[in-house]
């Protein structure tokens, strides 16, 4: 199910950070912006309530608070200027679309009815999400213009919801179709709704869009859920069985799950094209030794950033937001100039070892002479193996601290 990886050193560095929590025993992640913030939930001290956080590039956890009154609250999305999506509890128990810019909490408010949640945030500003209709349990995915809602309506069906939201505006999610019997993957450009379909099943769920309108999501073929790429109205299946896409950044880089078949065994997926790779085969061993398992990935950003949950036995941990950050290889120029002095090494040891020997025979040392084999200098060991990975190390630790 995942490609094999031919060499352990092909695969690229990451960097693995537990978010922790807001004091409690759970936190999730549900997206990251190209500055490193992260969004999601976390429970506080006893589990006793469960807010909106925010961990900035410092891995530190941040309340978000609630709607005045309010016992609750969770974030989904983020722009890049750090204005978060989600929904808090009012006062009267009822859920509302919430924007945070800060810990400022803003009411978005509803299409007349209800209950309304916000589930992205695009870099103007514009909301997504979901609400209920004046008189009516359904949800009409909505789009929020500061707390202007619009009702984008549905494939004919009873109910729509909204996922994700691009800097186009273009809106994705899934819609019930005529009869409400299954639900299809969604877009909403603003003038029109477009129905993605399936894989040739019933049923399809679109979860994310990125500003190319590439989309990612879920198809159900035969009842199993596979991961699914739309890259127009043309579909394609990123594998399976059991599997799902909910992230996908500018590169086209698509992360999700993969559950192992016949198992209950879930892991956080990495998906470049139609190859996917298990995201903790780039875990350092001493992460791996310390328990950690990364079970799914909900979000990437433009810089291959990660986000998503993962649950440590050794610890009695069953959930934490984590953080995976790409840590940068050396700069070529570096190598370049060890590769020169491991070869300048080389040629000026031979020429030392050749001189000694001309010495020791009482002959004097002719000023050029071709190159012979190394023997094994002092020179070159200074430059061999563990000294140059030294150096990496070093600019490898540079990076993680950036």
């Amino acid at each position: 199910m995942f490609a094999a990886s031919t060499s352990v050193r092909a695969a690229p560095l990451y960097k693995f950070t537990d978010l922790g929590t807001l004091g409690g025993t759970y936190s999730y992640a549900s997206a990251i912006n190209d500055t490193g913030q992260v969004v999601g939930y976390s429970h506080t001290i006893g589990n006793a309530a469960y807010y909106a956080t925010l961990w900035d590039v410092g891995a530190t956890a941040s309340n978000l608070g609630t709607l005045p009154g309010g016992a609750y609250s969770s974030a989904s999305a983020l722009n890049d200027a750090g204005d978060v999506a989600g929904y808090s509890y009012t006062a009267s128990g009822t859920h509302h679309a919430t924007v945070w810019s800060g810990t400022s909490a803003t009411d978005l408010g509803t299409l007349g009815g209800t209950h309304s949640y916000a589930t992205a945030i695009n870099t103007s500003g514009q909301l997504a999400g979901y609400s209920n209709p004046t008189g009516s349990y359904s949800f009409h995915t909505t789009l929020w213009s500061g707390t202007t809602a619009t009702d984008l309506g549905t494939l004919g069906g009873a109910s729509s919801f909204a996922r994700s939201i691009n800097t186009s505006g273009h809106v994705v999610g899934y819609a019930d179709i005529t009869g409400n019997a299954h639900q299809h993957a969604t877009l909403w450009n603003g003038t029109s709704v477009t129905d993605l379909g399936t894989m040739g099943g019933t049923d399809s769920l679109a979860i994310a869009i990125n500003d190319t309108d590439q989309v990612v999501g879920i198809s159900y073929i035969a009842a199993v859920q596979h991961a699914t790429l739309w890259d127009g109205i043309a579909s394609i299946d990123l594998g399976g069985p059991d599997t799902g896409a909910l992230a996908i950044n500018s590169a086209g880089q698509v992360v999700g799950w993969t559950r192992t078949a016949g198992t209950a065994v879930v892991r956080a997926t990495l998906w470049n094209g139609t190859s996917a790779t298990d995201l903790n085969s780039f875990l350092d061993t001493s992460t791996v030794s310390a328990g950690w398992v990364l079970n799914s990935a909900t979000g990437i950003n433009n810089d291959g950033w990660i986000v998503g949950d993962a649950s440590n036995v050794l610890l009695g941990i069953s959930n934490h937001a984590f953080l995976l950050a790409p840590v940068p290889e050396p700069p070529s120029f570096i190598l370049y100039l060890l590769g020169l002095a491991a070869l300048w090494c080389t040629s000026h040891t031979n020429k030392v070892t050749r001189q000694t020997q001309f010495e020791k025979k009482g002959r004097a040392f002719p000023k050029e002479q071709p190159n012979s084999q190394n023997p094994g200098a002092p020179c070159l060991r200074r430059l061999s193996y563990p000294h140059v990975a030294a150096h990496l190390v070093a600019l490898r630790n540079v990076g993680r601290r950036g």
